[in-house]
């Protein structure tokens, strides 16, 4: 496993190994590696010859009042959790390099950024987009894979792609949870042991929400009041969001559909969790 972190030393490499004919996989993370990773990996190794998972806590996608300074970095406990994982390279940038003095351009896709966590996270996503962009530029995977927990980001990216004409294929990957529920996220180590209880709750509520809709509801204003009064009753009352949207376009819906996206934003005790399911 080598480790990277000189953009031209990574562009180089990847140069030779397309050379070559040998197909890229990338698995973007900022770090902080869980369970969800290990499996984006794991499917990254059967996708390509090559493996390359990037580390880079992207501050452009975070807000002036949100966590990048204490988002959690262990760049060492990282690269042992992969080690024997197949990976080939790990692109670890600093900061310097992926924004250098002088940095002023931005990507942005601007409707599908404009609904659930846009609302609340202004810029986050031309943060991210900008950040996948320039991966995707030094890295020149063929293929690339994201979590599906972090929808909205999966679908600004594959939009992303398809609107810029890139050569890579964006793949979505299901949700990976705890045995209560609770998505992985790196964001759940900042949760204490009565908040985790709560968090496990987000999931129940969606699961909740799916099953009205199994028995025949179609009312989103109905459903989604009803998944508010679970999160309330467990004591999660700062809630950004819980829509039913359509899965493409992010529009919320006021009729309900097989496929559609119920999406969930909850804050507890400054801890901000996300979480989806298809109805």
């Amino acid at each position: 496993m080598r480790i990277i972190s000189s953009i031209r030393e990574m562009q180089g490499l990847v140069n030779g190994v397309i050379r070559t004919g040998k197909r890229i996989s990338l698995v973007p993370t900022m770090g902080a590696l869980h369970e969800g990773h290990i499996n984006l990996i794991n499917e990254g190794r059967n996708r390509g010859d090559v493996l390359v998972v990037s580390i880079f806590v992207n501050p452009t996608q975070f807000g002036l009042s949100e966590d990048f300074t204490k988002y959690p970095r262990d760049l060492e406990g990282d690269l042992s959790k992969i080690e024997d994982l197949g990976v080939d390279i790990v692109f670890a940038p600093n900061l310097e390099e992926i924004y250098p003095e002088g940095f002023q351009t931005y990507v942005e896709v601007k409707d599908l950024q404009e609904h659930l966590c846009g609302h609340f996270r202004p810029g986050h996503f031309r943060g991210v987009a900008t950040v996948v962009l320039k991966l995707f530029n030094i890295v020149k995977p063929q293929v690339a894979l994201f979590g599906e927990k972090d929808y909205q980001q999966l679908k600004i990216i594959q939009r992303m792609v398809k609107d810029l004409n890139l050569e890579v294929e964006v793949i979505g990957y299901p949700i990976v949870r705890e045995k209560d529920g609770l998505a992985l996220s790196s964001r759940n180590v900042y949760l204490l042991m009565n908040e985790r209880n709560s968090a496990s709750q987000v999931s129940k509520a969606l699961r909740e929400i799916k099953r009205k809709f199994d028995m025949g509801c179609r009312n989103t204003n109905l459903m989604v009041e009803f998944g508010k009064k679970i999160l309330e009753e467990t004591g999660i009352n700062d809630i950004d969001y819980l829509e039913i949207c359509d899965p493409e376009t992010l529009e919320s819906k006021e009729l309900a559909g097989r496929g559609d996206l119920l999406a969930v934003a909850v804050r507890i005790k400054g801890t901000r969790l996300i979480d989806n399911i298809r109805l």
